[in-house]
């Protein structure tokens, strides 16, 4: 019974563990990318930021149209001390009363229309929507960045799984060799102290293993922050294959990248907007030197305990309406016009020479890509070549150390210069992929 038991568990651990290792979810680059793009906090604050820049311009237009208020008053008044037979204003009426408490009320709508401002409104119209735009414009900065990010972390990934299952071959190779010592040592053809130091490359190989699991953990955990994945659910990204090709994939011409980025990059798009926006403000600043006409238009009324017709009667008799208009002429305004024209004009260089900045570091980056592209292609072709030939050496060097034909440093070394090989294929792999997926993202926009 107790051995049915305890097998009914370990069947029941296993369904467990086999369930919880099916659900865990493998994520593609584009997954990663899409979920980014609907979850990264940084983005959805550069959403809000959006909105908040289109409720401006909506406000903004809305200041074109007239606008309308109604007011309305009421008070109680105390004359404790009346004079008899005498009489009082109340809302600009004689009144005869000797109420010594009565109250009052008036009743307006008020109408306000600016017809002329020297097109401040139209611009500030033009400027809030520039703002929009811009606001845009930099969310997709943010977002192209946290996507370069992504991409970055996604394929450290991939080298990083890579780099572990390489140390672990080098493991299980050293372990061969230690148990190939024990015996040679068994038989006399080893000392001692060579068993040693074949046992300390083992311990090292082990301690590379956990080093290079732990590399992928954190790379893994960099990647979980940026996608603002929070669970403990068990998380990997999608094994891409064999990326051989990609690596050997013909690497654009620095030249069309630089010219198709200048039109798509957001960063520079957003930078032309500011000296865009930079003229409106010019505009608006001299627009202060110009009049301002407006309409206005009021109807009022007013009612009182002091008189003795009906509420309904007061309120008729008592109407007033009223239509105008007002003209305002900035004469002296302290040199305030001058400064915001002057600030306007030195804003805009600021904003020219700010965009010369990002177009010359534009011009870097996609240099430095295109350099460690070429440079990583043609390392990662020789590599490639340097690891077979390395390979065909160390199983020579291991069957003849079996023979007892080499010593213990001819195998480490061995041993070393194909670790070290492979490592090297590996890197240059990674590095030409990721650099020239780079330029393609910077190119067209898209990963």
């Amino acid at each position: 019974m107790r051995i049915y038991k305890g097998r009914l568990l370990v069947i029941l651990f296993c369904s467990i563990f086999m369930t919880e290792y099916a659900s865990a979810k493998t994520w593609t680059l584009k997954e990663c990318l899409d979920y980014a793009a609907q979850n990264n906090i940084s983005l959805k604050k550069a959403s809000i930021t959006r909105l908040s820049a289109h409720e401006d311009m909506l406000e903004s237009k809305s200041a074109l149209l007239p606008s309308l208020d109604a007011s309305t008053s009421q008070s109680l008044i105390l004359r404790p001390f009346p004079e008899e037979g005498g009489a009082t204003v109340a809302n600009g009426y004689v009144q005869s009363s000797v109420d010594k408490l009565y109250y009052n009320g008036s009743y307006g709508i008020n109408l306000n229309w600016t017809v002329w401002d020297g097109k401040r409104t139209r611009n500030q119209i033009r400027l809030n929507n520039l703002s929009e735009q811009q606001a845009v414009a930099d969310s997709a900065t943010m977002a192209n960045s946290i996507h370069e990010q992504i991409t970055m972390l996604y394929y450290q990934i991939l080298y990083s799984k890579e780099a572990v299952e390489v140390t672990r071959q080098t493991l299980e190779a050293s372990k061969v060799n230690e148990n190939r010592g024990k015996v040679m040592v068994e038989v006399g053809k080893m000392s001692r102290a060579d068993l040693a130091q074949l046992t300390a490359q083992r311990a090292q190989d082990e301690y590379n293993v956990v080093a290079a699991e732990s590399n992928v953990r954190n790379f893994k955990r960099q990647l979980k922050e940026l996608l603002e994945i929070t669970d403990n659910e068990p998380f990997d990204i999608e094994a891409a294959g064999s990326l051989d090709g990609d690596a050997l994939a013909e690497i654009p011409s620095m030249l069309s990248v630089y010219n198709s980025a200048l039109s798509t990059r957001p960063e520079i798009r957003a930078q032309k907007i500011a000296i865009e926006s930079g003229d409106v403000s010019l505009e608006i600043a001299k627009a202060q030197k110009m009049p301002t006409i407006g309409l206005v238009s009021s109807l009022s009324t007013n009612t009182t305990t002091m008189s003795n017709d009906g509420w309904g009667s007061q309120l008729k008799t008592n109407m007033s309406m009223a239509a105008g208009f007002t003209v305002s002429i900035p004469l002296l305004d302290n040199r305030k016009t001058k400064t915001a024209v002057n600030k306007a004009v030195l804003s805009r260089m600021s904003n020219e020479l700010e965009l010369k900045n990002l177009e010359t570091q534009l011009s870097s980056n996609i240099e430095n890509y295109w350099i460690q592209a070429v440079d990583s292609q043609s390392k990662y072709k020789a590599a490639k070549v340097n690891t077979q030939s390395q390979q065909e050496s160390y199983d020579l060097l291991s069957e003849q150390f079996s023979l007892g034909l080499k010593n213990i440093v001819e195998l480490m070394t061995g041993k070393n210069n194909l670790l070290s090989a492979k490592q090297n294929e590996l890197e240059s792999k990674y590095m030409a992929i990721l650099n020239i997926l780079m330029l393609k993202f910077y190119a067209n926009g898209k990963m």
